[in-house]
C-alpha cells in the first residue's frame, strides 16, 4: 500500500510541475476548423487574423451543461475586456447543433467547429479533459493561460489585464 501511495504522490507531483506550452505545435497550427459559412481555416490563419491582440479561446459544446452555465461569466469578460478577441471552438457532434447552440445561448464572438473534435491535432495538443476550457494568447502570440475551466479564474483575468 505504501508503494502505491508513493507512486501516486510522485505522479501527482510530476504532472503538476509540468509546464504548460507557450506556443502551439506545428500540427495544432495546421489543424483545420470549419467556419459558420462552411469554409475551412487552419488554426494558424485564425490566430493571424488577430495578430497583436489578446485572444481568449473558449472550447465548448452546446450539449455541455457546464459550458452553458459558464456563459454569463464569458459575457462578463467580454464586457470588462472588449478589446480582446473571443474565439469559440466547438466540440459539438455536428454542425447543426453547433449553429443552433450559438443562437440559443446568444454566444457572441468568432465561431469555429472542430470536425474531428478531441481527436484532432488541436485536441491532442491541448489534451482536452474537461469543457469548458479557456485559453489566453497574449499580444505577442504566446499562450499565457493554457488550461482553466472557469471564465472568472484569476489567472485568466490577470492575463487580460496585462
Amino acid at each position: 500500500m505504501k508503494k502505491i501511495s508513493y507512486l501516486f504522490l510522485f505522479l501527482f507531483s510530476f504532472l503538476s510541475c509540468a509546464e504548460a506550452p507557450t506556443q502551439f505545435s506545428e500540427a495544432a497550427l495546421n489543424d483545420t476548423f470549419t467556419t459558420l459559412e462552411g469554409n475551412t481555416m487552419s488554426l494558424k490563419s485564425i490566430l493571424e487574423k488577430h495578430e497583436g491582440k489578446t485572444i481568449v479561446i473558449d472550447i465548448w459544446a452546446s450539449w455541455c451543461g457546464d459550458c452553458i452555465q459558464g456563459m454569463p461569466k464569458v459575457k462578463a469578460l467580454q464586457e470588462a475586456y472588449p478589446e480582446a478577441a473571443y474565439l469559440f471552438f466547438s466540440l459539438d457532434r455536428g454542425e447543426a447543433p453547433w449553429k443552433r447552440g450559438i443562437k440559443k445561448y446568444d454566444v457572441v464572438g468568432e465561431h469555429y467547429f472542430l470536425p474531428k473534435g478531441k481527436k484532432s491535432s488541436f485536441g491532442d495538443f491541448v489534451s482536452i479533459g474537461w469543457i469548458p476550457r479557456y485559453m489566453v494568447i497574449n499580444k505577442a502570440g504566446e499562450i499565457v493561460v493554457f488550461d482553466v475551466i472557469e471564465a472568472d479564474d484569476e489567472k485568466l483575468i490577470a492575463a487580460l489585464k496585462n
